[in-house]
């Protein structure tokens, strides 16, 4: 298989040099053809090369199957043994084996080496148990480096058989791939699960997209792993239909940061954008959090009809003129405030976005201004009359006067600026009067004037943009090919058209719509932001990801509602998944008595494996950060990997100067940022200051105990009234 790969990536270089050389032909044919061919070859090449360490890591051996169809992939795609291929003693010959990989390869006669994972043949790897083994006797796991394998593991899917493979025996070896996967030490960057995929999690992965793929699961059971496998496999299953890109929202930055690199393992890039919430507005990367308080305001169904109030009452600030004056037809012509004010509120009377009603401002004002001057009557005959009409309109429009005050009258707004707008504590409260109480008025005003943005202002950035409208911007010059010049040709081609690749780039920077969203961790997204993030799937299929026990906004019934808005009426499909890969069971317990506290009745996902290492418990004796500093430093000697504090939001920066100096295995986190994080081992700091942190704070605590995968040490302050062994109160049974 490597020395198939080498040829491909030879064959990929040499294409690469022959595009370079064309381009010294000098004519327009030849440098557009070169663009194509680089551009295909080097993704093919980059592609290559990326896989090119564990590109392979499957094997099942397979029975005969019912029937001999081949599909597409050259497998044969029968699911279940033909009769006769189990004989009467239990014994089998193997009529297959085929060989799992990120990416198909076919050898030099075109004939199926390695099938692409996600490939219709692929699925009996990811499917297959022994309660429902199909045509599968053994499914292997390979893990490698280059071409050194470093481990093998078999799963038996037919253990009474035994079966043959050119004449010997299949052997089995290791104690089974899941749980070694499972073992592995985490780093801060998210591994693929390709090689594990289990049943449950392949359904979600390869189901239909036609509609609304809905998936629940609690803490662990691969959620995020999901749904980034799932956008790798659509893209594979119909790239033509998802040519118009897919979306993933991710709930915070880390957590775009901890998964970005999975899906160029998947074999897959380019057509996928995985944004943080905070970061779908383009030229805004909101990295600050709203005090729970505020969050509620700005991130409810209010906060809309206080965005519709100050779009129009950000059109009288900047001292907006209170009268028009101009001249026509030799004639002085005045509106007074008055009139003004009747134009203004007439124009807003209409439906379209503020900025696009400015036209139609422009035309009452010049109706206004026609009545005044008394040339109405003039002529009986109605083409004199509108060509009398329209040499009045030309005159007073080309005034410097009038463009001066129809600038400052009716100027163009930019979200931004009625976002400043809303700073003063005054203005804001007169239009969100009967919406907001008098403190949440006061404390949205105050939270808008600090620098930056934060994640929910995003939301309010965009509700903005829908609602002030913008003016369609002119076409940006094509930068000149500096090859262009050298060969004389920007002077035969003075506008050149952007290529085909250019193009394709250009919309793909400027998208705000896509064939396919994902929405991660979505239980967390208010009604604003399921608001912003349904105008990017107006058209779309969805794959909406959650857990409705990890959700950290506190009103989920209104949420829902903007949710099913977002979706609108597009049918569901719904799957739950039951199984916690993550934390082992001493962990798990742990965090289910803060869950019947949160959400009484709701079950835990079941662990898989126990490690013996119960959770520990520790109480601050003097300092906290001292306390929480020594137990970051215990875990990194017992672990490989890496180590996460969690922290109520307000001691993110506080619990960094703790942890300065002891190496870049452990990171300190904020209870909020921890969602679909995992690590080796955590440090959850007072779990009595997360839970109080807002009315979802039991919720975010249980998110905060889901973490780790091997280890992890609660620190108790005095708030959290620990008891003789230093179990704090919310974790006691």
């Amino acid at each position: 298989m490597y020395r198939r790969l080498e040829e491909k990536i030879h064959e990929a270089e040499f294409l690469m040099n022959d595009a370079a050389q064309r381009g010294q032909v000098g004519t327009p044919g030849a440098l557009a053809e070169r663009d194509a061919q680089v551009f295909r070859a080097g993704v093919h090449l980059n592609r290559l090369n990326n896989e090119f360490e564990d590109f392979l890591f499957g094997r099942i051996d397979l029975l005969t199957g019912k029937d001999g169809k081949k599909g597409p992939d050259g497998a044969y795609t029968a699911v279940e043994p033909a009769e006769g291929a189990v004989r009467e003693d239990d014994t089998a010959d193997i009529a297959e084996t085929l060989h799992i990989g990120r990416i198909g390869v076919l050898d030099q006669d075109y004939a199926p080496l390695v099938i692409d994972w996600r490939a219709p043949a692929a699925a009996p790897f990811y499917r297959s148990t022994p309660v429902d083994p199909g045509r599968v006797v053994r499914r292997r796991v390979i893990r490698s480096k280059g071409r050194k394998v470093l481990g093998v593991e078999d799963d038996l899917m037919r253990p009474e058989l035994t079966a043959f493979l050119d004449g010997q025996e299949l052997p089995v070896i290791g104690d089974g791939a899941l749980m070694a996967a499972l073992g592995q030490a985490r780093s801060h960057t998210m591994r693929d699960i390709v090689a594990s995929i289990q049943a449950e999690q392949d359904l979600v992965i390869r189901a239909p997209a036609a509609s609304v793929t809905y998936v629940e699961g609690g803490p662990g059971t691969g959620k995020t792993a999901v749904a980034l496998h799932r956008a790798a496999y659509l893209l594979y299953q119909d790239r033509r239909r998802y040519a118009g890109g897919i979306l993933i929202v991710s709930p915070t930055p880390l957590l775009v940061a901890y998964t970005e690199g999975v899906l160029p393992s998947l074999g897959e890039e380019g057509q996928v954008a995985i944004r943080a919430i905070g970061s779908l507005v383009e030229g805004n990367e909101a990295a600050l959090y709203d005090a729970p308080s505020v969050a509620r305001a700005k991130g409810s169904y209010r906060m809309l009809k206080v965005l519709r109030k100050a779009a129009r009452g950000a059109l009288e600030l900047n001292d907006a003129p209170t009268r028009l004056r101009v001249v026509a037809f030799g004639r002085r012509l005045e509106l007074e405030a008055q009139e003004l004010e009747g134009i203004r509120r007439a124009a807003l009377g209409g439906t379209a976005p503020v900025n696009l009603l400015r036209p139609r401002a422009r035309k009452l004002l010049l109706d206004a201004l026609w009545e005044q001057s008394g040339s109405a009557n003039r002529h009986t005959d109605p083409e004199l009359a509108a060509e009398l009409r329209s040499s009045f309109d030309e005159d007073i429009t080309s005034e410097d006067a009038f463009i001066a005050f129809l600038d400052a009258w009716w100027p163009e707004l930019t979200p931004a600026a009625v976002l400043d707008a809303m700073t003063d504590e005054r203005r804001l409260g007169r239009w969100a009067r009967r919406i907001l109480n008098p403190g949440e008025v006061r404390k949205v005003a105050r939270s808008l004037k600090r620098d930056g943005r934060s994640v929910h202002d995003i939301a309010l950035l965009d509700e903005l943009q829908a609602i002030l409208g913008a003016p369609a911007r002119p076409r940006k010059k094509r930068e000149l090919d500096p090859l262009d010049q050298l060969t004389g040709l920007e002077e035969l081609m003075p506008v050149r058209e952007e290529s085909q690749r250019e193009r394709a780039e250009r919309l793909a920077q400027e998208r705000t719509e896509y064939a396919h969203v994902i929405v991660d961790e979505a239980q967390d997204l208010t009604p604003m932001q399921w608001r912003m993030v349904g105008r990017r799937g107006r058209h779309a299929t969805w794959t909406v990801v959650g857990d409705p026990a990890q959700s950290s906004w506190s009103d989920p019934d209104e949420a829902a509602q903007a949710r099913d808005e977002a979706l609108g009426s597009r049918p569901r499909r719904r799957f739950q998944l039951t199984v916690n890969y993550r934390n082992p069971a001493e962990i798990a317990d742990l965090a289910a008595k803060v869950l019947a506290l949160a959400m009484p009745g709701s079950e835990s996902p079941k662990a898989v494996r126990s490690t013996g290492v119960e959770p520990r418990f520790s109480v601050v004796a003097d300092m906290l950060g001292e306390t929480v500093r020594d137990e970051a430093a215990r875990l990194l000697e017992r672990v490989d990997g890496t180590v996460g504090v969690v922290v109520a939001m307000q001691r993110r920066a506080e619990a960094r100067r703790w942890l300065a100096g002891l190496g870049d295995r452990v990171v300190a986190l904020g209870s909020l940022e921890a969602k679909g994080l995992e690590y080796d081992a955590t440090v959850v700091v007072s779990p009595a200051e997360i839970a109080d942190e807002s009315p979802a704070g039991l919720r975010v605590l249980y998110v905060a105990l889901t973490r780790a995968t091997q280890q992890l040490t609660v620190v108790s302050a005095e708030r959290d009234e620990p008891d003789a062994a230093g179990v704090p109160d919310l974790l006691r049974d």
